[in-house]
């Protein structure tokens, strides 16, 4: 199955990578979600923080195609203050009846990535077909790239698949 799509919000461009890497691996597409106010500095970074902790929408752009016209989304986000970062959360909560199957990449520094899973669950209804957690030394040392194809792989196999429990998450070590 390759008519997959793969949605990334990147603040610092560790995610776009992500994303980048897994499109290139797998021929999949790529559409992108931006901020309508730019992020900049501290400031910008306190803004993640905020919209984090009280779990906002913040206004965001998308250009990209109809999710609805995939057979699955590929969730690509960071973590924010151990939660799902918030132009993602907008995304999900504005388009969540438009969404096909989800599957989630979180892009962290160490933890959350169990809340932000679990917090797209609620906002869709449904668990999400898999998901996995990179941390953003494994992206910035290359590490992730073998893991990641597995993922791709395991959710081209979750699609063809109709006996497929969800959720499941892959971890590391079932690569």
């Amino acid at each position: 199955m390759t008519n997959i799509l793969v949605v990334v919000y990147s603040y610092t461009g560790t995610s776009r990578r992500v994303a980048e890497l897994l499109c290139s691996q797998q021929g999949w597409r790529m559409a992108e979600i931006q901020d309508v106010r730019p992020r900049h500095g501290a400031l910008g970074s306190l803004r993640c923080l905020i919209e984090s902790l009280f779990k906002l929408r913040p206004a965001i752009r998308y250009g990209g195609p109809p999710p609805r016209d995939f057979d699955a989304v590929v969730l690509v986000s960071p973590i924010w203050a151990l939660q799902l970062a918030g132009p993602m959360r907008s995304f999900v909560a504005r388009r969540r009846d438009l969404l096909p199957d989800v599957a989630v990449v979180s892009v962290m520094g160490g933890q959350g990535a169990p809340n932000a899973v679990a917090e797209i669950a609620r906002l869709t209804g449904r668990g999400p077909l898999l998901s996995t957690a990179l941390t953003m030394r494994e992206v910035d040392d290359g590490s992730y790239a073998a893991r990641l194809e597995g993922f791709g792989a395991a959710v081209k196999s979750a699609k063809d698949s109709k006996a497929v429990a969800c959720p499941v998450t892959l971890s590391p070590q079932a690569v």
